[in-house]
């Protein structure tokens, strides 16, 4: 009994099992006799198989997820045809499945791979080695099958996870406004989950006051990525409906409320409106880092009065803190997302030791710092440099200055 079903071409690939990989089989099989032949085959091609035998379906039912091949026999007491391969693929996980047929049922065996079997033999048309051959290439068809499977898995993910990011960052409205802004979102790759950091900009009034906005949901995965898109992109519209500023965070915390699937989700925001002019930016935080404002060669923490983050305590007071900017320029104003801060502090830091507000505010100092245009990807690698490798999370940095250049090198 050969295999009919498919031909191979093994000059560029690689059949059977890993190098000392033994195969185990299952053979599931009323008949003792048929049984026999096939381990008969089998120990006569001398292959790397454990074969164990299965009489019934429902004996072979708790078995199928311990073997790597099932070779099923169609005419089982208590399951006949297509409906016990059904039963098999449904239940067999990762294995391979090779029908075994009858000389006058090969057309059962056609519509088996056409089922989801790897292939089919026909009962006594095949030798110990054809046998052997088959149920090598049945598993080694798994595997492939497999493999593009979870390949498809993970390119479906990776385009989730760009429609995520899209509206996560978005394209700030920027037009008219005197100033530059920069930005880098770095996901938390290491461990191949899409956060919840998000960040915009938008010019208002002629584009001599600009609104900024950067926030984190706490968590990784499904359900924060896209409820940071919603916190975005409800921001955007409050701001652009004229929303006055000091109610946008009570009105982001009712959306927050509204859309979290569970009540542990909450989510750290700053904002800020920073009216160029008169030199004045106006700060609001929700359990978030405090933007570090540079000028002058020197980087500080803004002090502003922190606030709660959003959804822990619904309609929690967050006033603002103004805070002065240089009104001839040479300044800029840094906000960003804690993964920047919370990495290793250094190689000689004390175990346990983050690099935090006053590190990065370090980091800012130094003389060899970039300029402005590649500062906010200079910080990302700052902080894994001390980390010793990739931070734990997600870093979105938003970089705001009124010159090109903050006089960096």
């Amino acid at each position: 009994m050969a295999s009919v079903s498919t031909t191979v071409d093994l000059r560029n690939r690689r059949i059977g099992p890993f190098p000392g990989e033994r195969i185990r089989v299952l053979l599931v099989e009323d008949d003792p006799g048929d049984a026999f032949l096939v381990r008969e085959l089998l120990a006569e091609a001398d292959a790397p198989f454990d074969v164990e035998i299965a009489q019934t379906m429902r004996e072979a039912l708790p078995r199928f997820r311990e073997v790597q091949c099932v070779l099923l026999d169609l005419g089982l007491p208590d399951a006949s045809g297509l409906d016990g391969l059904r039963q098999v693929l449904q239940h067999a996980a990762g294995a391979a499945v090779c029908v075994l047929t009858g000389l006058e049922d090969e057309h059962l065996g056609i519509a088996a791979v056409a089922e989801g079997a790897q292939d089919y033999l026909v009962k006594g048309a095949v030798d110990g080695a054809g046998l052997s051959r088959a149920v090598r290439y049945a598993v080694e068809r798994r595997r492939a099958d497999e493999q593009a499977r979870l390949l498809r898995e993970s390119e479906l993910r990776q385009a989730e996870s760009a429609r995520l990011e899209r509206g996560l960052l978005p394209q700030p409205l920027m037009r008219n406004v005197a100033a530059e802004l920069y930005n880098i979102y770095r996901p938390g790759r290491d461990r191949a989950l899409l956060g919840g950091d998000f960040f915009d900009a938008i010019g208002v009034d002629g584009g001599t006051r600009l609104h900024l906005l950067i926030g984190d949901v706490c968590g990784h995965g499904v359900d924060e990525a896209p409820l940071g898109v919603a916190l975005r992109v409800a921001w955007r519209a409050l701001v652009l409906a004229g929303v006055p500023e000091e109610h946008i965070l009570d009105s982001l915390e009712q959306v927050l409320v509204a859309e979290r699937r569970t009540d542990e989700l909450f989510a750290t925001v700053a904002v800020a409106t920073v009216d160029l002019a008169a030199g004045i930016a106006r700060i609001r935080v929700a359990g978030h880092p405090p933007p570090i404002l540079l000028s002058g060669g020197r980087a500080a923490p803004c002090d502003v009065e922190p606030g709660l983050v959003l959804g822990v305590v619904p309609g929690m007071p967050r006033p603002a803190t103004e805070v002065a900017l240089e009104p001839a320029g040479g300044w800029a104003l840094l906000l960003y997302t804690d993964g920047l801060i919370e990495g290793a502090a250094g190689p000689d830091a004390a175990p346990g030791d983050r690099l935090g507000v006053e590190g990065l505010c370090r980091v800012l100092e130094d003389p060899d710092r970039v300029a402005a245009p590649n500062l906010p990807g200079w910080l990302a690698q700052q902080a894994e440099a001390h980390n010793g490798g990739p931070v734990p999370d997600d870093i979105a940095v938003l970089l705001l200055t009124p010159t090109p250049d903050l006089g960096a090198k």
